[in-house]
């Protein structure tokens, strides 16, 4: 038999056995798409997560959290005990720390605007937070010294809050209300986009921290802050110091726990680390499972072809087919069908990962890695799969399959 002629003579028992060959096929389209979407779906997950930690903590900065216990794992400890005379005390004794800004959250609150109202992330900081966190207002100013001193009632808010409550004006000079207090918006944040969380930057509003434990949380502790170092190379030979001085100040006894949490550049780095190992290590090596998985099911469905087609395979063989046609016939048969499968796999799995990306805001998804990994993953288990169907079908004997 000519290969030409092999090659058609498999496509058509495939139209033929149309119930076997969709089996075949869902095997080999869940495993591609599970592995195009974990592929492309990582490659956008990992390039925003990068971005954002980057923005949040990056190489020079250390994060001062009220609270003990262990970050990215394990209980915190509550803490109501972090003040900013605290870190004002750790930028007096360090040398090392070139800014700082406090923080206190009101968490998600309802913000209004006349009968209109928003759930939005309230949160109190210094003038410095612009500095410190590399985000300034895009249009009109941010709040300044003299108005943290003064506890004044000014905002800057985010884009989504400016798109919900100014839909059609501008909101600068606008006013805004959060609890029972009126603010003024002064400003409108630079856009941010998610967090590696998946919280929407842009749906929160900034008042000055001393406005919002005054007036709005009546609270004197502080939720957190941030310490731009300036040089990144001392952050951990500083975390003892920054201890030391905090476990001081808070009266801690040897043998209590803190009631704080540092967390310095390498942390964040191990971190980082380990959301790539899940993104790259785990999440494809299940998608890898599920397409072994697939192969398998292939191979006992075409084992099974071939000892229901066994007079076929005996008329053939006494037609003149050699062995090695009855083997690339059944070889063919698989690989077309798991081939077949992986591309439309690799469709929905790369759909699956645009919808996902748009959703959490993830930008833009690369197609091109995807896509060779899962021709190369369907084209492999193809031929994998069809490698002992075909062998076992060369092996028949003429005289005994026409039996």
């Amino acid at each position: 038999m000519r290969a030409a002629r092999v090659i058609r003579h498999s496509l058509s028992m495939m139209g033929r056995y149309k119930l076997r060959t969709a089996f075949m096929m869902v095997g080999s389209i869940v495993g591609v798409a599970a592995l195009t979407l974990v592929i492309s779906g990582g490659q956008a997950a990992e390039r925003k997560t990068l971005q954002t930690v980057s923005r949040m903590f990056g190489d020079s900065a250390i994060m001062i959290v009220d609270g003990g216990g262990h970050f990215m794992g394990g209980p915190r400890g509550t803490g109501t005990r972090l003040k900013i005379d605290d870190i004002d005390a750790i930028a007096t004794e360090l040398p090392g720390v070139e800014s700082w800004d406090p923080q206190q959250g009101l968490g998600t609150g309802s913000v209004r605007r006349g009968d209109q109202a928003v759930d939005a992330r309230v949160t109190g900081e210094s003038e410095r937070s612009e500095q410190v966190w590399n985000r300034r207002a895009s249009r009109g100013e941010y709040f300044d010294a003299a108005a943290v001193k003064a506890a004044d009632r000014v905002a800057v808010i985010g884009e989504t809050v400016a798109r919900k409550l100014f839909p059609d004006e501008d909101p600068l000079g606008g006013e805004i209300q959060i609890g029972s207090v009126p603010f003024r918006v002064i400003g409108v944040l630079e856009a941010w986009g998610t967090d590696p969380h998946g919280m929407d930057r842009d749906d929160e509003v900034i008042v000055p921290i001393t406005t919002l434990m005054r007036r709005v949380t009546n609270v004197d502790t502080i939720a957190s802050a941030r310490l731009v170092i300036r040089d990144a190379k001392t952050a951990d030979r500083m975390r003892p110091e920054i201890r030391s001085i905090l476990r001081q100040r808070h009266g801690l006894a040897a043998g209590e726990p803190d009631d704080f949490t540092i967390i310095t550049p390498d942390q964040v780095q191990a971190m980082v680390g380990q959301i790539r190992k899940v993104l790259f290590l785990y999440l494809p090596m299940v998608a890898g499972i599920s397409l072994l998985v697939g192969a398998m099911v292939s191979a006992i469905l075409m084992l099974v072809s071939v000892h229901e087609r066994t007079g076929e395979i005996g008329l053939k063989r006494a037609l003149g087919a050699g062995a090695g046609d009855i083997g690339l016939q059944f070889l063919i048969e698989t690989a077309a069908t798991t081939l077949a499968g992986g591309a439309i796999g690799i469709a929905l799995g790369y759909a699956g990962a645009r919808a996902a990306a748009s959703h959490m805001h993830l930008g833009k998804v690369e197609f091109l890695t995807a896509v060779l990994l899962g021709v190369t993953a369907s084209t492999v288990v193809g031929l994998l799969a069809g490698l002992i169907p075909a062998m076992r079908a060369a092996r028949l004997h003429p005289i005994d399959a026409l039996r």
